[in-house]
């Protein structure tokens, strides 16, 4: 049986990611109006933060966090400014509530739905490791901790 090589596993990888992103979003020729598809996420070639939230965040919350992703318009809500989370909160960043929002803990049934994957359950359908799972939701939190504007 023939081997590939290191180098040719992170090609065929990284030719994985480019083609498939969480969210896709296109324009509706007849409205004008942005829609939403759905696609399965794959992993990051790396558990960096910086990563994490351009592959699985930006599309929705944008590159700089503020919530002016492609696909925002899209969306029933618009996508929250985490930029502003620790200002909101008096000064303090809120990780707790970030972290359980970015795993899905804070999901109530009686609530309805929300735009936002759980990640936490997307994450771990990517590994049966859940340490592997708890780096990635706690590096994407330390991420958005150090985007809090000051």
């Amino acid at each position: 049986m023939k081997r590939i090589s290191v180098s040719q596993t992170l090609i065929l990888l990284l030719l994985v990611l480019a083609l498939g992103c969480f969210v896709a979003f296109a324009a509706d020729e007849g409205t004008g109006k942005t829609t939403i598809k759905r696609v399965n996420a794959q992993p990051t070639a790396t558990v960096n933060g910086v990563d994490l939230f351009k592959e699985y965040c930006a599309v929705c919350h944008g590159n700089d966090a503020r919530g002016t992703g492609p696909a925002a318009d899209a969306l029933k809500k618009r996508p929250a400014d985490l930029t502003q989370l620790a200002k909101k909160n008096g000064g303090n960043f809120p990780e707790l509530h970030v972290m359980n929002y970015i795993k899905g803990d804070d999901v109530v049934a009686a609530h309805g739905s929300r735009d936002m994957p759980i990640w936490g359950t997307i994450f771990g359908s990517m590994s049966p490791n859940q340490d592997l799972v708890q780096v990635r939701v706690y590096n994407l939190l330390k991420y958005i901790e150090g985007v809090q504007s000051k």
